[in-house]
């Protein structure tokens, strides 16, 4: 689990970090087309950050329910 936290950790700071210099580049030089590609890389983010979520969550419903059988 440690591992799936780090790459997750990784690519969520990859992209937002790649979404921040979108937009700042957006606004810099009133490029529609890095304004965009900062709004899709921002739904990227929050599609990782759900993933995160449900295997955490469904991780541990899973890991209790086959201790708790055993």
């Amino acid at each position: 689990m440690t591992v799936f936290r780090w790459v997750i950790g990784v690519l969520a700071a990859l992209l937002a970090s790649t979404a921040l210099f979108g937009l700042v580049l957006g606004i810099a030089f009133d490029s529609r087309l890095w304004l965009e590609r900062a709004g899709k890389l921002r739904r990227w983010i929050w599609l990782v950050a759900l993933l995160w979520f449900n295997v955490e969550v469904w991780g541990r419903v899973v890991f209790t329910l086959f201790h708790w059988v055993r």
